[in-house]
């Protein structure tokens, strides 16, 4: 099976989506423990969400296979990103601590170093090849991290997250302009709450792309779960929470959107 799923839009904007996978090779759920068999740090259901991404004419990149068989928002040599707890480029646990692998299940070097050219390679070929497609085509690229995270994981942060955390790491990977605008918009959702560069300032990608200088721009959005899903097993999506945020969301995909088209030669 491919390893991802890609769609090229009209427009200098790609929205990139790489934890909506659950996809797990073949003999990989044997290995896992029990908890980790129903992949629960999904960010699920993100390509119904963003159901508008075709209609505003984005290019949207989606990984097939799950975060726990590698996380492609994660260096290829697996330099932590936080100084906080967080997970690694092949986890060895989910986000409320339980360990990923039964005991002696765990992948060795050689296993790790396959799965970077397996599943990490492809995926940021593509996003780095479709980037510079944009960028020559029209001047300018802009990114989109689209993510998704439970409320509460004591393990990472402490508390509830803000239900929008807007990320351009600390204002170095996108115009401060649009990271205002994008601010603002999100400041002016009633019924939300939001922040910008707070626990969640962007990953492995939104650092490695977003070049403003060389005209690259990314933003992450980490979008609490609770907004548009159950965050309990079966992690139902609901409609009726949806219906709510979605148009907060279009708004902000406009913005980046317009920001990108008004910057277009």
């Amino acid at each position: 099976m491919p390893t991802y799923r890609f769609t090229q839009g009209r427009i200098p904007l790609l929205v990139s989506m790489p934890h909506a996978g659950t996809a797990l090779p073949l003999g990989f759920t044997e290995r896992l423990s029990e908890p980790a068999q129903g992949v629960p740090d999904t960010d699920w259901h993100l390509p119904e969400l963003y159901d508008f991404l075709e209609e505003i004419g984005c290019s949207v990149l989606t990984a097939r296979y799950s975060r726990l068989v590698i996380d492609l928002n994660r260096p290829p040599d697996d330099a932590p990103l936080y100084a906080t707890a967080t997970t690694g480029l092949i986890p060895d646990k989910l986000f409320d601590g339980t360990p990923v692998y039964r005991p002696g299940a765990a992948p060795d070097e050689t296993e790790k170093r396959e799965r970077v050219e397996r599943y990490w390679r492809p995926y940021h070929t593509r996003l780095e090849g479709e980037l510079a497609r944009l960028r020559e085509t029209h001047g300018v690229a802009v990114l989109f991290e689209a993510h998704s995270i439970r409320s509460e994981l004591p393990m990472l942060f402490p508390g509830r997250l803000p239900d929008f955390n807007l990320g351009t790491n600390n204002g170095e990977s996108a115009d401060p302009g649009l990271a205002r605008t994008l601010a603002d918009l999100l400041a002016g959702a009633a019924g939300y709450a939001s922040v910008l560069n707070g626990r969640f300032k962007g990953g492995y990608i939104t650092r490695h792309y977003g070049v403003p200088a060389r005209d690259l721009h990314a933003v992450q959005l980490e979008l609490v779960q609770a907004t548009y899903m159950d965050e309990t097993p079966p992690f139902a999506f609901r409609p009726d929470r949806a219906d709510l945020v979605r148009p907060v969301l279009r708004r902000f995909v406009e913005a980046l959107a317009n920001f990108a088209t008004a910057n277009s030669r």
